[in-house]
């Protein structure tokens, strides 16, 4: 019998989003944690802010370990695992980073001796606060550090693959040092599977740390192309899903869909339970899947300013803590997996990726809309196939594929001609 999924969502706080740290308030927070209880779900996946934790490279606030710990205990009490994001960055379309990388004190968050020393002893110490801790999962390095490494970002800190992985290994390393034995994973954007010019790649994410983090947006050309109700735009987060098992070295790596949302007006709010239903269902269809965890708990108040419109929506409760029907569509989901645990079958068909060298990936482009492996497996999911990938490294590799337990290989060129 495989492991039960998880289902869980990540945090945001009703009063204040992620500036709660500031003025935090732990009645609030267990306000917060009862709804998500109610809902059904077995974690909670939280964002301590950078810069708020360790304002100065020497000073990690030990009142704000103290609060992060706060909030495990409550989620605890609750009976809700807890997973820490700790190098934040990044959320919601803004930057948080500490004056200590920046402007007068700009340095590479990624080679930048002081800086990467820093932040291997922050991760260090968030994880040793928690190590102890019966509900503590583990840490996530941050939420899609990537994106600060190449474009779109307008001042990326450039570095290279080799950089980027020799970052991972050192940040995880940090995490296990603090909390040995938990499950320490990264969590990169779909520019690491899609954008050929990323130096965290599909190889990065496949192979390093205790499992597959994949976020599933479908905001980024697919919902665009194929329709808030397209095969391809439902089943986004089951591509990315088996898109991730083509460079897993194993065979049955866990994938943790860490983040999935519905976001309007591409997803109308009159169609997101339909979308995150569906989405829930395709992705509850593939092997190995450790856990979903929907993007976000609660709406962003209205008060607070200067948000994309599509990120005040994202909640599966409002910000006064009412059930959306997104909300009752994934404690629906959950409740149902209880009662009748998926059981997918292996998928037998695999569509072959060529995206040059394996570690590199320069030609990854051919994975993200409208490239030749996307659309090919949106064109095999609408036909009722089930997919799954394969690098053209290992397409004539009889041992990998029965190990997987693949039957056929296909090209993309024979599936859309």
């Amino acid at each position: 019998m495989p492991p039960a999924v998880r289902f869980g969502v990540n945090y945001t706080p009703s009063q204040g989003w992620f500036h709660h740290w500031l003025d935090f308030d732990l009645d609030a927070v267990r306000t917060d944690l009862d709804a998500i209880a109610a809902l059904g779900l077995d974690h909670i996946r939280v964002f301590p802010v950078w810069p708020y934790f360790q304002p100065n490279r020497t000073l990690i606030r030990p009142r704000a370990v103290e609060q992060l710990v706060s909030l495990a205990d409550a989620a605890a009490e609750r009976g809700l695992d807890v997973n820490v994001d700790g190098l934040q960055g990044h959320l919601s379309s803004f930057d948080f980073l500490p004056a200590w990388t920046r402007t007068w004190h700009r340095r590479n968050l990624f080679t930048d001796e002081d800086v990467v020393e820093g932040q291997a002893a922050y991760l260090r110490t968030l994880a040793a606060a928690l190590a102890d801790r019966p509900n503590f999962i583990g840490m996530t390095l941050g939420n899609e550090v990537a994106q600060f490494a190449a474009g779109p970002h307008p001042d990326p800190d450039r570095i290279t693959t080799e950089q980027a992985g020799a970052w991972l290994e050192r940040m995880l390393a940090a995490c296990a040092q603090g909390a040995p034995g938990a499950t320490h994973l990264h969590a990169e954007y779909d520019a690491s599977w899609y954008q050929d010019d990323q130096p965290f790649t599909p190889a990065h994410a496949a192979r390093l740390g205790a499992m597959t983090a994949v976020h599933s947006w479908v905001f980024n050309g697919t919902a665009q192309r194929h329709g808030r109700a397209g095969a391809a735009t439902t089943g986004h987060a089951a591509y990315l899903i088996e898109l991730s098992k083509a460079w897993a070295d194993e065979p049955h790596r866990p994938v943790w869909l860490q983040e999935v949302g519905a976001p309007a007006p591409l997803i109308p709010p009159e169609h997101a339970a339909g979308f995150t239903s569906a989405t829930i269902e395709g992705a509850l269809d593939c092997t190995d899947l450790w856990g979903v965890t929907w993007w976000c708990s609660h709406d962003v108040s209205r008060s607070l300013a200067d948000f994309p419109e599509l990120e005040y929506g994202l909640g599966l409760l409002t910000s006064d803590g009412a059930v959306k029907p997104a909300g009752e569509a994934v404690a629906r989901a959950a409740r149902e997996a209880r009662a009748t645990p998926p059981a997918p079958k292996p998928r037998t068909t695999a569509l072959v990726v060529d995206a040059g060298d394996d570690d590199t990936a320069p030609h990854r482009s051919v994975c993200a809309p409208g490239g030749r492996v996307f659309e090919a497996f949106a064109r095999l999911s609408e036909d009722g196939a089930r997919p799954t990938t394969v690098l053209a490294s290992h397409a004539d590799d009889k041992q990998h594929l029965a190990g997987r337990g693949i039957t056929e290989v296909v090209t993309p060129e024979a599936v859309t001609g």
